[in-house]
């Protein structure tokens, strides 16, 4: 059976046949394989486990071959496993001229999946850049990126449509969106991303009839549909909060996404005065910046270096300003438009939106008719889709951890697994129904990936492959 992406008909840009990249085909995280494992774990319906060094990648699954990122000793490592049999085939160390301190231990250097188009393969580091590698572990190309100022880390993954090779590297200061050329490592473009401050988004792709494939990146303060053959931005969706986490999923001809910003509930959005406003009223040495001292607003003093001055100047400037100006406009909430257009559709092709149950780092999914949202507690929210009202919202019992893998679905059932490695099977539908908890006895920050009627998992030590046995 063959995992696909619903809604979605793009024959030469993805592998149906394959889980190719972080969440499978355009990451929608939908496979149609079936006769899957109900109960698996550690000593349950195990074809093999591999120990593994640490990392928070998934695994990417095309050809006969698995492939994830490690950290070992400082070392970052990209890794290719028999898909057959579990065997570690090859790994290769990366560059790593610096080592990013990251502000949160929930994320690590190696948490970007790499992708791969069935014989070579595709990697992201935050310490390094990209790095192609061929079958045998041979090296193709390397571009060096960075560094980056992201203090909690990187969480994008790259991306394959066609013969382009797509990273979406938002950060504090300095984002953009890049496009390489799988086969020799050559730019074909760079499209900076102003607006954007840091961000975890992974890009998807998404055919409007009739015309070129575009690249949907969601990031602080829009959504963004960017043409894949030039990198320029066609359209645009305003009003999001400036810290996204989740990768939207497109379905036939609408988007869906969910963002979560502190500070960004509905009715907390205020107007912040204008850059020239503000200097006239606070720049006291008339410097056409805005010190810390400067600065009346005992909140915004104590949030001055960690959330106001992106480039660490030590001052407010413009751009710091506008940006702070955004961020106070933006609204957590999940959504749903209308793809097609151009320019600003921010009203034009809204469907709806719901301010409930909105997850930190989880992706929704779309699967069957219905839209599904993971959030810390094990609570799981299915949406109807036409209205954006809630259907069913429930904790589910005995998965009530923290959560920073995303939902996946096949064969009518959803997989739910926690920081803590319990892997919830729940009955889809709108009504949905947990049926049991699967215990992997270890940690799991990595999205489990279906293929060929087997479930793969990483957990925080080892990768385990699952099959239902005769």
């Amino acid at each position: 059976m063959r995992a696909r992406c619903i809604g979605l008909i793009l024959p030469a840009l993805l592998l149906a046949s394959e889980w190719p990249q972080f969440r499978g085909p355009n990451s929608s995280g939908v496979s149609d394989e079936t006769k899957l494992p109900l109960e698996f774990g550690p000593d349950r319906n195990v074809v093999w486990k591999t120990a593994l060094p640490p990392g928070n990648s998934s695994p990417s699954v095309a050809g006969d071959k698995i492939f994830l990122t490690a950290v070992e000793q400082n070392k970052l490592f990209t890794i290719a496993l028999q898909r057959s049999t579990g065997r570690i085939l090859w790994r290769r160390e990366s560059p790593r001229p610096r080592i990013q301190v990251i502000e949160r231990p929930a994320n690590g250097p190696v948490s970007a999946t790499p992708a791969t188009d069935g014989q070579n393969v595709y990697a992201f580091f935050a310490d390094f850049g990209l790095l192609a590698y061929g079958p045998d572990g041979n090296e193709l190309w390397r571009i060096p990126l960075g560094p980056f100022s992201n203090p909690f880390g990187h969480g994008a993954s790259p991306i394959l449509a066609g013969d382009t090779l797509l990273m979406n590297c938002d950060q504090d200061t300095g984002s953009f969106l890049l496009a390489v050329d799988k086969k020799s490592g050559r730019v074909l473009w760079r499209t900076e991303r102003p607006h954007a401050q840091r961000g975890y988004a992974t890009p998807v792709l998404y055919q409007p009839p009739g015309g070129g494939v575009q690249v949907l990146v969601a990031g602080s303060y829009r959504l963004s549909g960017y043409d894949l053959r030039t990198g320029k931005e066609v359209w645009w969706v305003r009003g999001l909060p400036w810290q996204v986490k989740p990768t939207p999923v497109v379905a036939g001809d609408a988007v869906y996404f969910a963002t979560f910003s502190a500070e960004s509930d509905p009715g907390q959005q205020e107007v912040v005065p204008s850059f020239e406003e503000a200097l006239a009223k606070w720049d006291v040495n008339k410097d056409g910046k805005l010190s810390k001292e400067e600065i009346p607003d005992p909140r915004a003093k104590s949030r001055f270096e960690e959330y106001l001055d992106l480039d660490r100047t030590g001052f407010l400037e413009e751009r710091d300003w506008r940006q702070f100006q955004e961020r106070r406009q933006g609204e957590s909430s999940v959504r749903a438009y209308r793809l097609g257009g151009q320019g600003d559709i921010t009203e034009s092709h809204f469907l709806w939106k719901n301010p409930r149950s909105l997850p930190n780092v989880p992706s929704p999914l779309f699967y069957r008719g219905v839209l599904y949202t993971l959030k810390e507690g094990g609570i799981l929210t299915s949406f109807d889709i036409k209205t954006g009202a809630i259907v069913k919202q429930a904790r589910l019992p005995g998965a009530l951890g923290d959560y920073f893998a995303s939902p996946i679905a096949a064969d009518g059932y959803l997989y739910a697994t926690s920081d803590e490695g319990k892997i919830a099977l729940i009955k889809a539908g709108a009504q949905w129904e947990l049926l049991r908890v699967n215990d992997m006895k270890d940690g799991c920050k990595a999205t489990p990936a279906i293929v060929d009627g087997k479930i793969y998992v990483r957990t925080f030590g080892a990768l385990y492959c699952f099959a239902k046995k005769e």
